[in-house]
């Protein structure tokens, strides 16, 4: 199964608001403790370790990026 990179909600809003609202009143602690537990419920909903070790060389490569451009903007 190769790593979907489009959306596949029919409202993607949706998905993301609910993310949010997840996170609204958390500390900051608890709120990482939320997106570990959410990862990997995912990452076993998923399934396939190749497919999980492309979402992690994807985020790591968005993060590098997105770190380089604020660093060029200052």
């Amino acid at each position: 199964m190769p790593l979907s990179t489009t959306s596949n909600f029919a409202r993607p809003d949706d998905a993301f608001r609910a993310i949010v609202e997840a996170h609204r009143g958390l500390s900051e602690k608890d709120s990482a403790d939320l997106d570990a537990a959410l990862v990997l419920i995912l990452a076993n909903h998923i399934g396939d370790i190749g497919v999980l070790r492309e979402a992690i060389t994807l985020a790591k490569r968005r993060m590098i990026e997105s770190s380089q451009q604020q660093q060029q903007q200052q």
